[in-house]
């Protein structure tokens, strides 16, 4: 089993991280009900991974309470990580970074976790309404009190990742040992700035949607008027802005491009388009975990494949190249950054 240690602490964890935004039913995202969901987790566990992550908002709360009861006897062995931010209800102090709504957000992920201590306990996402140092003195109390382990952010910048940790040094307190960031071979920015500061400053790396919402397994032949019961179908009819826009962002001529080379790797080395694109994003430097997120067990098996594969380099160059982007070159202040829309230019070769 391939175990590799988060950050600069002492903690293991398995390349493969199972995430469970798919737990529950009736949230809108969640597709995986309770028996599938304890299924997925005993053989994720069986096979000698250890690594879980969810966020008290999955599906309304109810990914951490399937996935408490799916733990419940094995807890000793299993690395447990969930997040907080986002609403918890209808008032101003119900989300964010805040002393006061971090405290709740806590106990209640606790209590539906059906445990006493959480191992990785994240911030969702940077809060700009509070400063970080009243985030970081409140998750150190966590730690101090033996409820949180470890402490760890999501989707921050690496601006964001640098003023974290300055702000920890200049408190004495503890530090971030990870981030959580999106990473695929369509989203490669984080390459650019966000994953030199992560090895600058100790974090590790655990990536969500190696995939690209499910464009790099094939399974969308053009842009336009996906299946309304996919993934990318659901995101596109939803009344949430920012949904439409991250499925808009993954679904698009350049990323079909990339699929259909991740196809052609996949038909070369006898292996489906999932284990390569998974593969390709476990071997990148930097990387800690991925994160796989299955509805089902057939799923979870198909995923699990990407990280017993290791591409050797004539897969990995037309890959690098299909999907190489001005997006990972670092902004040095003395150039324009070029964007990078639905209609990138073509491949760098």
């Amino acid at each position: 089993m391939d175990y590799r240690t988060l950050g600069r602490s002492g903690l293991r964890v398995s390349a493969a991280c199972l995430g469970t935004m798919n737990f529950g039913t009736g949230g809108g995202v969640g597709s995986c009900d309770e028996p599938e969901a304890r299924r997925v987790v005993d053989a994720f566990l069986d096979l000698g991974h250890n690594f879980v992550d969810t966020a008290d908002v999955y599906t309304g709360g109810q990914s951490e309470e399937i996935l408490g009861r799916a733990i419940s006897g094995k807890r000793a062995s299993v690395v447990l990580a969930t997040k907080a931010f986002l609403p918890a209800g209808p008032g101003p102090n119900d989300r964010g970074l805040s002393r006061a709504h971090l405290t709740r957000a806590l106990e209640a992920s606790l209590r539906r976790l059906g445990t006493d201590y959480i191992d990785l306990y994240q911030c969702h996402q940077w809060d700009p309404h509070t400063p970080v140092e009243e985030t970081l003195a409140t998750l150190d109390g966590f730690v101090r009190a033996g409820k949180v382990r470890y402490i760890g952010c999501s989707n921050f910048t690496a601006s964001q990742i640098v003023e974290s940790r300055w702000a920890a040094e200049r408190l004495g307190v503890t530090p971030f040992i990870s981030l959580q960031p999106q990473y695929s071979l369509v989203a490669r920015a984080v390459e650019a700035e966000i994953l030199p500061a992560c090895r600058r400053h100790g974090l590790g790396t655990m990536v969500w949607s190696p995939l690209a919402g499910g464009v790099l397994t094939g399974r969308y032949a053009q842009v336009a008027a996906p299946d309304a019961d996919s993934r990318m179908g659901r995101l596109l009819a939803s009344p949430a802005p920012m949904a439409r826009a991250w499925a808009g962002g993954l679904l698009n001529e350049r990323a079909l491009r990339i699929a259909g080379e991740v196809g052609k790797v996949a038909t070369d080395l006898g292996t489906t388009p999932t284990a390569v694109a998974i593969a390709w994003v476990r071997q990148r430097p930097g990387v800690t975990s991925v994160i796989i997120g299955p509805r089902n067990l057939d799923q979870l098996h198909g995923n699990l494949a990407g990280f017993a594969l290791d591409l050797p380099p004539q897969a990995t160059g037309p890959l690098d190249d299909v999907s190489w982007s001005p997006a990972v070159t670092p902004v040095t202040g003395m150039t324009a950054q070029p964007s990078l829309s639905a209609s990138s230019p073509e491949p760098r070769r």
